[in-house]
């Protein structure tokens, strides 16, 4: 399936121009852009990826991982083929820098699978869900009236005309902050665009779309003390109520010689960042201490998740049932 791409120009010779993302793509007649989802047919910009879907399964939210909004709930994810950043530690590779086999899903067959398995609404995840910008757009646009929330799980490479005309249509995100260094981003992402991340967290919360960001901690890369604490020190000047998952990494895709992130690391990272931010978890480690949430001014045990088993809560009307504090979980 195959739709006419939004924010493209037209170039001489038949070239066009993509402004989607700042990669800003020029692709002559039969390219496809880095994404691999975009492309140039006889001089204009399609999203030729439109639906093409490559994995559809209900997940529970707390793998996203989305620990503030609707816990313990179940949403109905899906994922396309292609990415506009190659990591060198992709988890997802296989789908994000080949390409599989797809089923087109049309809009309104996919929110027909939503209600029929009673989710929660539509997370657009596994590889990068902003390169689908036309589908998400269009299955928001009538998922949104069916009363279904709309989730991404995204590396936030997106350029700010679409972003805003994105985010009314978008009820929660996670977002990927892969590194304060922009050297990491250019070194082991392919793709310089740390600013443009931090644009996209920012502009989300502004508008009241429900943010948590993710980072994923990889020995001898981005795991020093003092980058660690440059990126708490930013979060927590945007809100310290945001929550951040750091993320044990493993050896994977062309990232094969660097071990697994220290236990210790991360134990540091979570009482470092606890000093400045409200709700701090830890990811990929069995740990059910690092997964709970608590309350900031108390300390009360609020919300016990234990791998995605469901979430025990202990909220009296969104507050800490020992000293009322407003807890910002959405429900």
């Amino acid at each position: 399936m195959r739709k006419e791409a939004r924010f493209w120009e037209a170039l001489e010779g038949g070239k066009v121009k993509c402004l989607l993302c700042p990669r800003s793509c020029t692709l002559n007649t039969g390219q496809r852009g880095f994404c691999r989802v975009r492309a140039n047919l006889d001089g204009v910009l399609y999203a030729v990826g439109y639906g093409e879907t490559v994995s559809l399964a209900m997940d529970p939210m707390e793998k996203k991982p989305l620990y503030h909004f609707y816990p313990g709930s179940y949403i109905l994810s899906l994922g396309c083929n292609g990415c506009n950043l190659a990591c060198l530690f992709c988890q997802n590779w296989q789908i994000s820098q080949s390409d599989v086999p797809t089923t087109y899903v049309s809009p309104e067959r996919l929110v027909e699978l939503a209600v029929k398995h009673r989710s929660i609404g539509l997370c657009f995840t596994y590889s990068e869900p902003l390169i689908w910008f036309e589908y998400i757009l269009d299955a928001a646009k009538v998922g949104r009236p069916r009363g279904l929330k709309m989730v991404l799980v995204t590396n936030g490479i997106i350029n700010p005309e679409p972003l805003g005309e994105l985010l009314p249509w978008i009820d929660a995100m996670n977002v990927d902050l892969k590194s304060m260094n922009p050297d990491f981003y250019r070194k082991l992402s392919l793709g310089p665009f740390r600013d443009t991340v931090l644009h996209t967290i920012e502009e989300a919360h502004k508008a009241g779309v429900w943010v948590e960001v993710t980072n994923l901690v990889i020995p001898g890369h981005n795991d020093s003390k003092e980058e660690l604490e440059e990126l708490v020190d930013w979060l927590s000047a945007l809100s310290p109520s945001i929550p951040v998952h750091f993320s044990r990494f493993f050896p994977h895709y062309r990232l094969n010689d660097v071990p697994p992130t220290p236990v210790g690391t991360l134990a540091m990272a979570w009482e470092m960042a606890r000093k400045k931010l409200e709700y701090v978890y830890v990811g990929n480690v069995w740990n059910p201490q690092w997964a709970t949430t608590y309350c900031p001014d108390c300390g009360k045990t609020l919300i016990v998740r234990e791998g995605y088993s469901q979430p025990r809560i202990n909220l009296k009307n969104g507050s800490c049932p020992s000293c009322g504090r407003a807890i910002p979980v959405v429900m």
